[in-house]
């Protein structure tokens, strides 16, 4: 899978200059080999770290015999460029495709990886290939799926973009379609025929007087949402319609399985034909576990839930806790003028690395005689 003389990434760059030097590296979602090879490249120069590779899926571990296990994951491609690269800075922010989604991540895992042999606990560094698209293709899902003790943890972090602020957990998403019939007619003669679109008044009366739950767990609040984003329907202008289709999707806290969440929107729409198209379980935060609490500690103490599916999903199947931090803004994620602030993503390293030691006499990761190869 390897190319023979990929081009090399100097992990003794600063977060910001690695993370410039990542975004000048195109890997749209499918086009990924290039810098996998580079990233497997760059950590096999690094004897503390045992290097696989699955496709273009590249893991890096300790293996010192700590008693516990943090995983530190992120994805190496994006969404198709739209004229943002190369790189460009402007005073603090690096502007470029996947500068926040999430190549200042990969960065922060990078220079972790480099600058940390001796760990307290034992490391592993996963980079995965197209999390942006289908599903299906998903690299975390492939070795879940493959090669499942690549991913053993006590605990994981998904270098997600989260402005740098602990996201727990994830919500589980269900799409869901509602079949409605008729009669077709010739609009002239509307009274032989049976509008099927405008039996989707009844649906569209439930979903606007419906009020959606919100939980608290380990101490975050999450919001359901269950909404039509999509109405299709109609044959012609002078057709009266014989079916009309709603797309509903549904938003759920990490406490509902997936049958549960089912159920719940089957009972919302009883009476009417509803077929489940798409669905993911979501992730529970894992907040009271000892390693979530000296990471959630480390960042600053603050967490809050997270509004969206992650892979944290993923870990979580395995049983493993995870949540989502990152340097970058989720909000400018798939923008053109996407961008990341540089002193966000040194501050981010900071913080998972040797900023860890403050956290009492067993910190989360680091260890006193980090180097610095800045």
């Amino acid at each position: 899978m390897s190319s023979p003389n990929p081009t090399p990434l100097d992990l003794t760059l600063d977060g910001g200059a690695l993370t410039a030097r990542l975004v000048d590296f195109p890997s749209v979602s499918g086009d990924e080999q290039a810098l996998a090879d580079a990233v497997e490249t760059a950590l096999r120069g690094y004897p503390h770290l045992t290097v696989d590779r699955y496709g273009n899926n590249v893991v890096a571990r300790t293996t010192l015999g700590r008693p516990e296990r943090v995983l530190l994951a992120g994805h190496l491609d994006t969404v198709p460029i739209a004229d943002n690269v190369p790189s460009h800075v402007e005073g603090d922010l690096l502007y470029g495709c996947g500068t926040s989604d999430m190549k200042s991540g990969v960065a922060v895992q990078l220079r972790l990886a480099a600058t940390l042999p001796e760990p307290n606990r034992d490391l592993t560094f996963v980079f995965y290939d197209c999390e942006e698209v289908e599903a299906h293709r998903n690299g975390l899902g492939h070795l879940a799926r493959e090669r499942p003790d690549w991913l053993a943890a006590d605990f994981a972090v998904l270098m997600e973009p989260s402005g740098a602020v602990v996201e727990g957990g994830c919500q589980g998403t269900l799409r869901a379609q509602i079949r409605l019939t008729g009669v077709r007619a010739h609009a002239a003669r509307s009274w032989l025929g049976d509008n099927a679109i405008h039996h989707a008044a009844e649906v569209l009366t439930r979903l606007a007087d419906y009020r959606p739950r919100r939980v608290e767990i380990d101490g975050l609040e999450y919001r359901e949402g269950l909404n039509a984003v999509r109405i299709d329907g109609g044959v012609a202008g002078n057709v009266i319609p014989d079916e009309c289709v709603v797309t509903v999707n549904f938003r759920y806290a990490p406490d509902r399985s997936e049958a549960e969440a089912e159920k719940h929107v089957r009972e919302v729409f009883d009476g009417f034909e509803l077929t489940v198209t798409d669905f993911a379980p979501g992730a529970l935060p894992g907040l009271a576990q000892p390693a979530a609490q000296a990471f959630l500690e480390a960042t600053g103490g603050q967490a809050r839930a997270k509004f969206g599916w992650t892979d944290v999903a993923r870990f979580s199947a395995l049983g493993v806790p995870a949540v989502n931090y990152g340097p970058g803004d989720p909000n400018l994620a798939h923008k053109r003028e996407e961008h990341c602030s540089l002193s966000a993503i040194a501050e981010t390293e900071d913080g998972v690395g040797p900023g860890l030691t403050s956290c009492g006499a067993a910190p989360l990761i680091g260890g006193p005689d980090r180097p610095n190869l800045g």
